[in-house]
């Protein structure tokens, strides 16, 4: 057992008359390389000499879990940090949370190059080198002459939904300790299917997944409308730190319009939108919904979104197909009050029109907006996946330009989106509903040439066990839709990627279909598709990563990245060649990482990184080659 005197500062905490000074004790590491750091905090009193123990107040235990392995067979390991924690009381919960937090960030940052866990499991600081630079002790060398293969790129993201408890959680009220559980279960699972990115639905029915002011908590993450959790956490950072330390992007998903889901037990808080402005929102069937024709409803609406933009690292916004509610046959959506109102205004629009042009006013406005304040947040929409029937000709089925107000064509054309979700629904033999046809149809009104990642239903494959009259896809439809997908990937503006709905068909692997697509298109990393248009106009894409190799440690090489630039790295691609053969992962830019020094391809001869800014651009190479030594 180890221990460690820091001030209370360095763990972001305020020193008081209470304590002063936080003890660290730690046990060696166990299990693999890293192993788990197994940390118990204690209050020190300002008051009290340093080695007063027995004025010292236990406060908790926190477990640091500082290994996340990606491509065992590449070779490739991310090392990322997980904290949990585990207060003696309620009280001492928040400084719990606060420690283990900031010991988060000062671990991801080096992990475990720090002297606080100076022991033989961890690596010790050192200094970065100026250039790639080889000694006579060496057995590396720079090779600018070498080339790594060109990076695969291919958008592979999983949509978690909170609505309805379809993905996380999992059920209302879980405790924190089961919903971190569950989220750690999700992003593992996403990360062995080698997914590179996640859309986490945050606000399902004007609600919130993350404390804000301006909407309650939600229901279906805490049992009930505006009670916050317990103890207190923010999901939303939690799942985008998580994300990003496991090399994938986060968007956040947003339902604009929909103010109470059916699923809903309980009354909305006081400052939900249905009790502090009623006269913006519309009951609806079986639901409750902000009206688009209301300018303060999607006045409230983008608000709601900018402030996530603004407060959170987030890598993309996203909204799916509700814009206007699904029509329940013989019942109109009732908005003849705003309507009237905006004909008494001087509007001139025939309903229908007006409709879609509340809809386009707000995707205009909040792509726009959202660009005002951080240009490289990507903004995507998943309208449902027939824009209109004819549209081509031979397609036939539900008209979402007309009964839902959603002209996602004319959004692709105007631009006002970095990419577009079509949500094709059906199997790759359908006629009336053909997946390449209408495949097809979206890349040719692709005029801005932005990106297109189709949506996958990959929750139609049913459990093994389900009712015998539930029709249920088998695995490899969805293994033959990604191949018509990638079939079609010409260039900018086809499709580049896939969305699969949802996360739960994956985490339960359901007829097979995690097991296929690791085994099958996903079986290697890639990189999330470039938004080079987002980048500011003259500026460059990052320069050549330099790295070190800090330790070589039984069959591990460990590296070490950094990088000078204007547009500063999010994430490192990195290469290794085994044999003949590379391999590749994409970590974050702020991760050391192991590779290993032999595989079953054979043994580890050249090394590459490049790094990826916020964009999606990429450097030129640094790539280093084990020679011989003297």
């Amino acid at each position: 057992m180890r221990e460690q005197l820091l001030d209370s500062d360095d763990l972001g905490l305020q020193s008081s008359d209470q304590f002063a000074k936080i003890r660290i004790e730690f046990g060696e590491a166990r299990g693999n390389r890293f192993g788990v750091g197994h940390l118990r905090a204690f209050h020190l009193p300002a008051s009290e000499p340093k080695d007063a123990a027995l004025h010292e107040t236990f406060a908790g235990i926190i477990d640091i879990d500082t290994s996340v392995s990606r491509d065992p067979e590449a070779g490739v390991d991310s090392q990322n940090a997980n904290t949990r924690f585990h207060a003696l009381n309620v009280a001492e919960a928040e400084h719990m949370r606060t420690i283990g937090t900031n010991l988060y960030r000062m671990i991801i940052r080096s992990i475990l190059s720090l002297s606080l866990f100076a022991s033989p499991a961890f690596a010790q600081p050192v200094e970065p080198p100026p250039a790639l630079v080889a000694t006579e002790s060496t057995q590396w060398k720079p090779a600018a002459e070498l080339k790594p293969p060109a990076l695969n790129r291919e958008f592979r993201g999983v949509w978690v939904a909170s609505v309805a408890n379809i993905d996380w959680p999992s059920a209302k009220g879980l405790s924190q300790q089961q919903q971190l559980a569950e989220m750690t279960a999700i992003l593992d699972a996403a990360a062995k299917c080698n997914l590179n990115a996640i859309l986490l639905q945050v606000r399902p029915a004007c609600d919130a997944l993350y404390p804000s002011d301006l909407e309650p908590w939600s229901e279906f993450l805490t049992g009930q409308s505006g009670k916050p959790p317990e103890p207190p956490y923010d999901p939303l950072a939690t799942w985008i730190r998580e994300t990003h330390a496991r090399g994938m992007e986060l968007h956040a998903w947003f339902n604009p319009f929909r103010a109470r889901h059916f699923k809903s037990d309980k009354p909305d808080a006081a400052n939900h939108v249905s009790n502090a402005k009623p006269d913006w929102v519309r009951a609806y069937d079986n639901l409750l919904w902000l009206d688009p024709g209301v300018p303060e409803a999607r006045k409230h609406s983008l608000d709601v979104i900018l402030d996530v933009v603004r407060r959170y690292d987030i890598d993309g916004v996203h909204l799916d197909d509700y814009f206007y509610p699904y029509p329940k046959e013989g019942a109109p959506f009732p908005d003849e009050a705003s309507y009237v109102s905006y004909q008494q205004g001087g509007g001139a629009l025939a309903r229908e029109d007006w409709r879609r042009s509340n809809i386009d006013e707000f995707v205009r406005s909040m792509y726009g907006e959202i660009k005002k304040r951080k240009s490289h947040v990507k903004v995507g929409i998943s309208p449902f996946g027939i824009w209109r029937p004819g549209f081509p000709p031979g397609i036939e089925g539900f008209d979402a330009y007309a009964k839902l107000s959603a002209d996602a064509r004319r959004w692709l054309r105007e631009g006002w989106l970095d990419y577009c979700a079509p949500q094709l629904y059906w199997p790759t033999d359908s006629v009336k509903q053909n997946y390449a046809r209408l495949q097809d149809w979206w890349t040719a009104n692709n005029d801005q040439r932005r990106h297109l990642w189709i949506g996958n239903y990959t929750s139609r494959i049913e459990p093994a066990d389900a009712a015998p009259e539930k029709p249920s896809w088998s695995a490899d439809e969805i293994l033959r839709q990604i191949e018509v997908t990638r079939t079609a990937n010409r260039g900018l503006g086809a499709p580049s990627g896939n969305i699969h709905f949802s996360m739960v068909a994956l985490l339960q692997n359901r007829r097979g279909v995690a097991d296929a697509l690791r085994a099958g298109p996903y079986a290697q990393q890639a990189a999330v598709p470039a938004c080079a248009w987002l980048a500011p106009e003259g500026s460059q894409p990052p320069t050549v990563p330099t790295f070190e190799i800090n330790a070589t440690t039984g069959d591990q090489i460990e590296l070490r990245m950094t990088t000078t630039t204007d547009s500063a790295a999010t994430r490192w691609a990195i290469q290794a060649r085994y044999g003949e053969t590379w391999r590749m992962a994409i970590t974050d830019a702020t991760a050391t990482v192991s590779i290993r020094s032999k595989t079953s391809l054979g043994d580890i001869n050249a090394i590459s990184v490049q790094a990826i800014d916020p964009f999606g651009r990429e450097s030129k190479a640094g790539v280093m080659v084990k020679v011989s030594t003297p």
